[in-house]
């Protein structure tokens, strides 16, 4: 039992060495590699499920307003070029996957008012790529289950009684106590840096604040944040509002000045 929990701790000490760009330390368990091929076969199950939409005008806009932003991301976060594909939904997405793949659902372009604000959606999508969310959460998820094992294993040891119940309390501290919260974590992270790449590909940083003042009236009866593995409407408008005298001065001195 020693040797389980040593084996957790290394782990931890291991990788909590990898920083995201605004400097917060991150748990990542899983490689480049692994993280490109989860996310090529999860594309092409939703290309294979999913409606795509054969309207040329709303691809050529979708295509322009990604193209203008991925060319401003690290080749260490992807090296090639980005797979967009636009899905004919009422759904109002928008996602981003590692290994350079981009999907946006025509529903979501009757909230994202203009370029500037479908390059919010898309700037905060791909930046849940540079930044490694998607590495963190699996890598969050298996520590969880490994630590129920750990617990039910030195519960079994110690003959504790009602341990089923002690580990559903532990899981549900985990979940609301440490996973949501991470989950929030990585979108107001995500909503700050795309915000900057919007900027930097030169769109106006503004539209992020007037995109989540639109989401905002899309989203009545919405949990509680607490209860929500999104920030609520209101921290994401403060938080990116807070921030955008900086998202500014990068769009200043940006050169490129889309026209999708």
């Amino acid at each position: 039992m020693k040797t389980k929990l040593l084996l957790v701790a290394a782990i931890v000490a291991i990788t909590g060495c990898a920083k995201s760009s605004t400097g917060r330390s991150q748990i990542t368990l899983f490689s480049d590699s692994e993280l490109n091929k989860m996310g090529a076969t999860s594309f092409e199950e939703l290309k294979q499920k999913e409606k795509i939409s054969q309207d040329a005008t709303i691809n050529k806009y979708v295509q322009c307003v990604a193209r203008s932003i991925t060319k401003n991301v690290s080749k260490a976060a992807h090296a090639g070029d980005w797979e967009v594909v636009v899905f004919d939904s009422d759904q109002v997405n928008a996602f981003a996957l590692p290994g350079g793949k981009i999907g946006v659902y025509t529903g979501i372009l009757n909230v994202a008012k203009g370029q500037d604000q479908l390059a919010a959606i898309i700037g905060h999508e791909v930046a849940h790529v540079t930044e490694r969310h998607s590495n963190e959460r699996l890598s969050s998820n298996q520590l969880v289950q490994m630590g129920a094992a750990v617990g039910g294993a030195v519960m079994a040891q110690q003959e504790v009684e009602n341990k089923e119940t002690w580990l559903m309390v532990g899981l549900g501290i985990a979940q609301y106590g440490v996973l949501m919260p991470y989950s929030r974590m990585h979108e107001s992270e995500a909503d700050i840096v795309g915000q900057e790449l919007m900027a930097k590909s030169g769109f106006k940083p503004s539209a992020a604040i007037a995109l989540w003042q639109n989401m905002a009236k899309q989203s009545k009866g919405a949990p509680p944040e607490f209860l929500s593995t999104h920030p609520s409407n209101k921290t994401r408008i403060n938080d990116l509002s807070k921030h955008l005298s900086k998202a500014e001065r990068v769009y200043q001195q940006s050169t490129m000045r889309p026209r999708c």
